[in-house]
């Protein structure tokens, strides 16, 4: 096990909404809520202002609006996130061969690898530095943990936040993991956590005091040595470059199991949209959509479907996620839920023109589906009439918070649309706070854009993929 303090933790402080804020001059010091903002959404990111109201990150729109109602709520531009993110990961490949990237926001470096840090001095040196660069680099902050492991330098980076750094000195880690809540710990959530308490364990001290045997009792052999060692600040875990992942997943443990079928499928949903937010950061595609439940008695299920070809689409992942979990029960509870991808491959031109099939027959299915909607004159099940579904479609290509540019007025953001309208407020990263006029949807002078740099004269966006300007959370 390593002594001295060389493996640093990177965490970019509120990701989405700093970039946003950064992007937008009249969003600066004002809270900001990225996510679905839909009537099912769910928050990705809140920026500081806006968690001083309770927001975070998971949590239903919904119960967002009621909070800050005053907030600015904008779909997320991942486009625009993942060109950041990979400025950032350029910057850390520069200090290091093994650097192990865990989001779009957050990575691990080792420092003493790539031979610049041997010691706390050299490796706080290292540190401000990075922070000085990534913020002439991109405009943001991001905050900065160093200790002599991966679970060491993770907790300090938190402790950093918000643009901040913090070196744990060796020969005071026990010192300063002791009064931590349990859940500080890696692989403690919910269920852990609630398990711990039961047994009147609810900080670190009291894992080490416990000790190892009880700790196995409690938790299992692998488990609870496991515990007991990162209790006592040993964690030997490498930082590993992994450039060949296999899969891409996220999953969530839940405080309370989940009885309510449309909560679950609405779950589901918001899992998926992570995934792939995960799946594009790595920059792949993936042939097969993976679920996982873990129901109330702790039976675990997993069921696969496997595409036709690969595909990075949040629509079609959330879709094929959907079909697996008609077949599987939940009605006695779940209390763990996970979507993943699998059969990963890099983006070619076989993935584009699998992508590009799938898309033409979606399109030719919808076009058969207006001419019988047309006919029925909106007697579908959903109730709108012809009329209203043009006026809707009109109003999906002005996406809050999304990029558009004027013939007259230049560039802008979409503040919102809807009846036939859109607003628009027109400024850039780099200029004062825009003026907000209101356009027709259909208004020719006005189209889409794509994102601009966040600091002047930086490095433009990378040319867009097919089928990127759909990518969000809706």
């Amino acid at each position: 096990m390593r002594t001295e303090p060389t493996i640093l933790h990177l965490d970019m402080d509120a990701f989405y909404a700093s970039a946003e804020q950064a992007s937008k001059p009249s969003l600066r010091g004002k809270a900001v809520v990225v996510g679905g903002i839909g009537p099912r959404g769910v928050v990705a990111t809140a920026s500081y202002e806006a968690r001083v109201f309770g927001v975070h990150s998971a949590m239903p729109i919904g119960q967002a609006r009621r909070l800050a109602p005053n907030a600015a709520y904008l779909v997320p531009r991942f486009r625009l996130y993942r060109e950041v993110s990979e400025q950032v990961m350029g910057l850390l490949r520069e200090l290091s061969p093994l650097v192990e990237p865990l989001s779009l926001d957050e990575a691990f470096v080792d420092l003493e690898a790539g031979e610049v840090a041997w010691d706390a001095a050299s490796a706080r040196l290292v540190g401000e530095r990075l922070r000085e660069e990534i913020r002439a680099v991109t405009g943001l902050t991001g905050s900065v943990g160093i200790a002599a492991s991966k679970m060491l330098a993770k907790i300090a980076s938190e402790e950093a936040k918000p643009d901040g750094l913090v070196l744990i000195v060796p020969g005071t880690e026990r010192a300063m993991l002791g009064p931590l809540p349990v859940r500080t710990l890696p692989g403690v959530g919910p269920a852990t956590g609630d398990h711990l308490r039961r047994a009147g364990i609810t900080t670190v001290e009291e894992i080490a005091e416990a000790g190892e045997d009880e700790l196995v009792r409690l938790l299992g052999k692998s488990h609870g040595a496991s515990l007991y060692a990162m209790a006592l600040a040993h964690d030997d875990r490498p930082v590993v470059a992994e450039r060949d992942a296999k899969s891409v997943s996220v999953e969530d443990t839940y405080d309370v199991d989940i009885h309510d079928r449309v909560r679950v499928r609405t779950e589901v949903q918001r899992l998926a949209e992570r995934c792939v937010q995960r799946l594009r950061g790595a920059e792949r595609s993936g042939r097969t959509v993976v679920l996982k439940v873990r129901r109330y008695d702790f039976s675990t299920l997993t069921r696969s479907e496997t595409l036709r070809g690969p595909t990075d689409d949040p629509a079609v992942v959330r879709e094929a996620a959907a079909r697996l979990l008609e077949s599987v029960d939940t009605t006695g509870g779940v209390r763990l839920l996970g979507v993943g991808v699998t059969g990963l491959a890099d983006y070619t031109q076989e993935d584009l023109f699998a992508q590009a099939r799938a898309q033409a027959e979606a399109e030719a299915h919808a076009t058969e589906g207006e001419g019988e909607t047309e006919g029925a004159a909106g007697a579908g099940e959903e109730g709108h009439s012809a009329a209203e579904e043009v006026v809707e479609t009109a109003d999906r290509r002005w996406v809050a918070g999304h990029d558009v540019r004027h013939e007259e007025f230049g560039h802008g953001w979409v503040q919102g649309s809807g009846l036939g309208r859109v607003t628009v407020r027109f400024e850039t990263p780099y200029s004062e706070p825009g003026r907000v006029r209101t356009f027709r949807t259909d208004e020719p002078a006005l189209v889409p854009a794509e994102p601009l740099p966040l600091v002047e004269g930086g490095a433009g966006l990378v040319p867009a993929r097919e089928g990127d300007a759909g990518s969000g959370v809706v």
